[in-house]
């Protein structure tokens, strides 16, 4: 299972960008998901929860995000998504998917976790 983000890239403060995490192989169904990001400069540092989404549908933000970004998801793509309005310079980070995913391997059914490569975004003051 692979999971693939896209979408990151360079904008302007105040202005909106929308991130992929599109899940791939022998996907069943996607669990629980979530993006979270880390800020340059701290590499060490453990990654910020930005947002997740269960499959029954609840979602958590973190602080920081709360009113400016949306998780949604689309289960018949395996794809999840996270809106991002309002962009503020301290938004900037890579971002990375998470999901705990139902997969097949070697005909034995699995449930594990993923991680997404992390995809830049840059929000320019």
């Amino acid at each position: 299972v692979q999971l693939v983000e896209s979408g990151g890239g360079l904008v302007q403060t105040g202005g909106s960008l929308k991130v992929s995490c599109a899940a791939s192989g022998r996907v069943e169904s996607i669990n629980a998901m979530g993006w979270y990001r880390q800020a340059p400069g701290n590499p060490g540092e453990q990654r910020e929860l930005v947002a997740t989404l269960t499959s029954g549908g609840s979602t958590n933000y973190g602080d920081s995000v709360k009113g400016r970004f949306t998780i949604s998801r689309d289960n018949a793509k395996n794809t999840f998504y996270l809106q991002m309005n309002s962009l503020k310079p301290e938004d900037q980070a890579v971002y990375y998917c998470n999901a705990y995913a139902t997969w097949w391997r070697s005909g034995v059914r699995r449930v594990n976790a993923f991680w997404g490569q992390g995809t830049q975004v840059t929000v320019s003051s």
